[in-house]
This record gives structure tokens, C-alpha cells and sequence, in this order.
């Protein structure tokens, strides 16, 4: 599942979904199902405490080549260097953000967020591993 078949100069088109990170399970990386103190993993039965979960990137692109347009969704710590932080730090920094700022409703910190990837990633080229 993770050895490369191909590589893929693309650029991008746009940016598919508003939620780049996500609380991921540390023996399968599946989505996590959080409540205010606990979590668990549908695919492997982990549980713990909610403030212990890690979080990972997940950033789906519509992407063009010459002659072709594709779905792609890239994983993990690949995209720290465009992020400049971990998932992990991110989740931190975004959520400090939101308790500092008084914000309930955290739609100013996602607006932000999605318009800092979108002019990160749209109409740049990159060569995917597929």
C-alpha cells in the first residue's frame, strides 16, 4: 500500500475538503471517533483518553496533467514541510487559537486555514507518488 507504482507531475486544481487533520488511531491511522473525554477506533478497538490522540494530515486535491484530471488524497508527515508544523502542532496551535480568541464557533480559523492551503497548493505543480 505504501511502495510508489508511478510517479505523477500534476498540478493542482482545487482543494476537495476544509478538514486537513484529522484524529487518527497510532496502530492503523484510521479516523478516530472522539466525545469530549474518550476515543475509539472503529477498525482496531483502540481506545483512550481523547486529550491523547495524535492527528495526522489529509488533504484531498483534484489534480490536472496534460491530459488528464484525478482524485487524489495525500496522508501523513509528507505534508509537514508545507504546513511548517506536524499535524499534531497544528491541531495544538488551532485550538489555542480558538481559546484565546473567545471563538465558539471556529469557522474564522477554518476560513483562514482553507484560504492559506488553497493559495499554498492551487496552480502549483508537484510530482506525486501513486
Amino acid at each position: 500500500m505504501n511502495s510508489v507504482q508511478g510517479l505523477l507531475a500534476a498540478s493542482v486544481i482545487s482543494i476537495q475538503n476544509s478538514c486537513f487533520i484529522y484524529p487518527a488511531c497510532q496502530n492503523c491511522f484510521s479516523r478516530l471517533i472522539l466525545d469530549s473525554r474518550r476515543f475509539n477506533c472503529l477498525k482496531c478497538g483502540c481506545t483512550g483518553e481523547a486529550k491523547d490522540a495524535s492527528y495526522r494530515y489529509r488533504l484531498a486535491l483534484k489534480i490536472a496533467d496534460t491530459n488528464d484530471l484525478f482524485d487524489i488524497t495525500v496522508f501523513g508527515s509528507c505534508l509537514d514541510p508545507f504546513f511548517g508544523v506536524t499535524a499534531e502542532n497544528l491541531q495544538r496551535y488551532i485550538q489555542d487559537f480558538n481559546q484565546l480568541s473567545g471563538e465558539t464557533n471556529t469557522e474564522s480559523s477554518t476560513r483562514a486555514l482553507v484560504q492559506a492551503v488553497e493559495t499554498c497548493f492551487i496552480g502549483k505543480k508537484f510530482i506525486f507518488g501513486v
